[in-house]
């Protein structure tokens, strides 16, 4: 992978000259994950593991796991080369036949339902609105954590994703407050 990320993966690509493209030659990926997938994709469950250990230890449930995730959106903000290697992934993973597809579907499912826990629980604890929509809004704070990645990767001095996560939360939470009586 190169310093800024890497190719779309295609699993029709070979190493003949694209027409299209002119001189540009493009290197097959193979559709079943190689030993150098694994060890990528052992790094990436490394990095999840690490956090939902964190998450773990410390008991955390209803909104205060929200606030664990500003927490991971700053280490991630410290660690720039696991960051741009999950987002560059991430993105690949949605072609066809990509060997990180079926994890990265996984995952996703996972931290949507981690998510919807949470609220859950901060629903039945009176934190937000019995009538909030728990599924439609962890998959809303997923993408603003995914998104928030990719701009802060492009502009790192510009954007500061644990304060605009906060802000987000904020503001989704305050939509979901239980009116006061």
């Amino acid at each position: 992978m190169g310093e800024r990320g890497a190719g779309v993966y295609d699993p029709e690509m070979t190493t003949d000259p694209a027409p299209e493209h002119g001189d540009v030659q493009q290197q097959s990926t193979p559709a079943h994950p190689t030993a150098k997938d694994q060890l990528v994709l052992d790094l990436l469950r490394g990095r999840d593991t690490d956090a939902e250990d964190a998450a773990n230890a410390l008991g955390l449930t209803g909104l205060a796991y929200l606030d664990h995730l500003v927490a991971i959106t700053a280490r991630n903000s410290e660690q720039p080369r696991s960051t741009q290697l999950y987002t560059v992934l991430s993105a690949e993973s949605v072609t066809l036949d990509h060997p990180a597809q079926p994890w990265f579907r996984e995952r996703y499912a996972g931290l949507r339902a981690t998510v919807a826990e949470a609220l859950s629980e901060a629903r039945d604890i009176g934190e937000i609105r019995g009538d909030a929509d728990i599924d439609e809004t962890a998959t809303a704070i997923i993408a603003v954590m995914d998104g928030l990645q990719v701009q802060w990767l492009l502009a790192p001095d510009t954007v500061d994703m644990p304060a605009v996560l906060r802000r987000t939360l904020d503001a989704l939470l305050t939509a979901l407050m239980p009116d006061e009586d």
